[in-house]
Parts: C-alpha cells; sequence; structure tokens
C-alpha cells in the first residue's frame, strides 16, 4: 500500500506540470488548467500529439512558416490558441475549420501576407504586427460571428469596399500603427457599414491636404466611437501633430497660401528668363531702341513740317507750285510762271515791247 502512495506522488511530482508521456517534445503540459505552452521551442511544426483536453494551446518564439487544416485536426476542446511570434506566412484554407469551439486566436508578431478567407472561424482575431498590406474585398466574410478584429502595426495602406462584408456582430476593429494617410469614399461607406463599433484609428501618417476633408467631414458626423484625440497630422509640416478634429479651415487656409506662393514663384522665374533673354541680346536692342529714336524723330519733323506749311498760305502755294514744277520740268519757264502774274522777259533788243505787269497800265521798262 505504502509502494503504491509512493508511486502516485512520485507521478504527481513528475508530472507537475505535467511532463508526462502525452505531452509533446519541448511543450509544457498544465492538466488542471487545460493549458499547453510551447515557447522558444525552435518547433518547425504545430506538434501533433497534443494533449485532448487543451482548452488553450500557446506555441510562440518558434519557427513555424504555415497553418494547413491538419495542423489543429484532432483539438476540438481548443477555445483559445496563441501562435504570436512565430514565422508564418500564410494560413491555408480551412486551417481551423475542425476547431469549432475556437473563440480567440493571436497570430501578432508574424510574416502574414497571405490569409485565406475559409481559413479562420472564431470571435476574436488578433492580426497585429504582421506585414498585411491591403484587405482585400470578402476577406473576413467567413467570420459572421467576430466580434473583435486587431490589424495594428500592419503595413496597410487602403480599405476598399466589401473588406468588411457580412461581419454583423463586430464590436471592435483596432487600425492603429498602420500607412493610411487617409480614407477614400468607399473606405468610409465601408466603416459606416459596421454601425456603432469601437474603431481605433489613431497613430497613423495622416496627410491634412485637401483629400482629408471627406475624412474629417465622417469622424464629425459618423456614429462609430472613433479615437479622434489620436487622430493627428503627420504632414505637410506646417500642420504637423495638429489633430484632424475640425482641420478643415486650416487645410483649406493652407491651400490657399500655398497657392499664392506658387504663383509668386512662377511669376518671379518668367521675370528672371525674360531679364536674361534681354541681358544676351543687349547689343540688338540697344541698335534696335535707336533705330526707333531716329525713326520717331523723323516722323515728329515730317509732321511739324505739315503743320507750318498748313498753317503759313503763302509757303503752302509756294509748294504746290514747286510741285508742278518738278512733275514739268521740260516746260519753259515762261509758261511755269503763274499766268496771273502778267510778266515777261524783256527782250535784249532795246527797240522790243516793254514787260508790262497788267494790260491796263503803262508799261514800264525794266
Amino acid at each position: 500500500m505504502s509502494v503504491f502512495v509512493f508511486r502516485v506522488f512520485l507521478g504527481i511530482l513528475l508530472c507537475s506540470p505535467c511532463r508526462c508521456l502525452e505531452c509533446p517534445f519541448g511543450c509544457e503540459c498544465f492538466a488542471v488548467t487545460r493549458t499547453v505552452k510551447c515557447i522558444s521551442s525552435n518547433l518547425q511544426a504545430v506538434p501533433q500529439s497534443v494533449p485532448g483536453y487543451t482548452r488553450t494551446l500557446i506555441i510562440t518564439g518558434n519557427h513555424i512558416s504555415q497553418i494547413g487544416p491538419d495542423s489543429f485536426a484532432e483539438l476540438t476542446n481548443v477555445t483559445s490558441i496563441i501562435l504570436s511570434n512565430n514565422r508564418i506566412t500564410a494560413l491555408d484554407s480551412y486551417s481551423f475549420s475542425t476547431l469549432l469551439n475556437l473563440h480567440f486566436l493571436d497570430l501578432s508578431g508574424n510574416r502574414l501576407m497571405l490569409i485565406h478567407p475559409e481559413a479562420l472561424s472564431l470571435l476574436r482575431l488578433d492580426l497585429s504586427g504582421n506585414q498585411l498590406t491591403l484587405l482585400p474585398p470578402g476577406m473576413f466574410s467567413h467570420l459572421p460571428s467576430l466580434q473583435q478584429l486587431f490589424l495594428a502595426n500592419n503595413s496597410l495602406v487602403a480599405l476598399y469596399g466589401g473588406t468588411f462584408s457580412g461581419m454583423s456582430h463586430l464590436q471592435m476593429l483596432d487600425l492603429m500603427h498602420n500607412a493610411f494617410t487617409t480614407f477614400r469614399t468607399d473606405a468610409l461607406q465601408e466603416l459606416d457599414r459596421l454601425g456603432n463599433i469601437q474603431i481605433l484609428l489613431g497613430e497613423n501618417p495622416y496627410t491634412c491636404s485637401c483629400d482629408i476633408r471627406n475624412f474629417v467631414a465622417w469622424l464629425n458626423e459618423s456614429r462609430a466611437q472613433v479615437d479622434v484625440d489620436a487622430l493627428r497630422c503627420a504632414s505637410p509640416r506646417e500642420l504637423s501633430n495638429t489633430q484632424l478634429w475640425g482641420i478643415s479651415i486650416l487645410v483649406a487656409d493652407l491651400t490657399l497660401q500655398t497657392s499664392y506662393v506658387f504663383l509668386g514663384l512662377v511669376l518671379g522665374l518668367v521675370g528672371m528668363v525674360f531679364l536674361f533673354v534681354l541681358y544676351l541680346n543687349r547689343h540688338g536692342m540697344k541698335n534696335w531702341i535707336i533705330e526707333m529714336r531716329d525713326a520717331c524723330r523723323d516722323v515728329l519733323e515730317g509732321y511739324n513740317y505739315r503743320f507750318e506749311i498748313d498753317s503759313d498760305p503763302h509757303l503752302g502755294h509756294i509748294s504746290s507750285q514747286n510741285g508742278r514744277t518738278r512733275r514739268n520740268p521740260e516746260i519753259p519757264l515762261s509758261q511755269q510762271l503763274p499766268s496771273d502774274t502778267c510778266i515777261t522777259r524783256v527782250p535784249s533788243n532795246p527797240n522790243a515791247e516793254q514787260l508790262t505787269t497788267s494790260p491796263h497800265r503803262e508799261p514800264v521798262r525794266l
């Protein structure tokens, strides 16, 4: 009897924390709490000999790269699985399909880039700290009962319409510490369809330009419980660390000032180019200016001359007669003289007829 008691006592000692033959190599099994821990054991895959009583399975700090449909085939009683800080890059379809009681799954700190839409079926999903860059439409459509979704510390840049379709029971969505600069109209409509839930959007590099106006308006009108105090501008530098709450007026003013500054820079550049061209053609410009000055002076002198002629009738009469003389150079001088002077040349013969000034007056000898 005493030998039997000793063996039972020794078995309890050796199996606390239940290091029995049923516990996988490199793991610790706790029958009382129904927990199995495989921490930093250099595992390449999920152990296959996990006890059937396990409710909580913790496998962290290993080298597991992929989760397949056979990884948890016999763990029908598991409710929580923690697979953080491994090297998981992909989840195949139906990876957790046999875990009908699974409520909590932690996949943070891995290298996930692809998740099959039919890989999960649970209430709480933690995908934070991975390398996710996009969430395609329908990605979580097979998780209608999901209540909490953690997507923090990834590289997400945008949301698309239909990403959260079918998630009618979602209560909390964590999108902190990603690469969102703003949210487009379809993304805002997708968030609106989630209803009155808690949405964490802080610690993202928001660009406070005109494109963010719709997002700011959504923050003021949405039914969702958003952490608005944690939303701050990352750029431009003038608005760095400024809260997005009520930023619309500041963005409009900054855009207007920026447009005037740009216009001034363009005009200044055009002026510099114009002056540079003038400098290169300075000699030609000088000659052109001199020629223009001489031409203007000749024109002004011509105008002054015409004005003097028009203002003096005698000069105008002589000018018109000179014009006719120039036009008829072969006509004798006696015929070119005006007929109303009645002046004729006196012949060289003293006996000739004397020159007269009028047919009604006496002859006047010259």
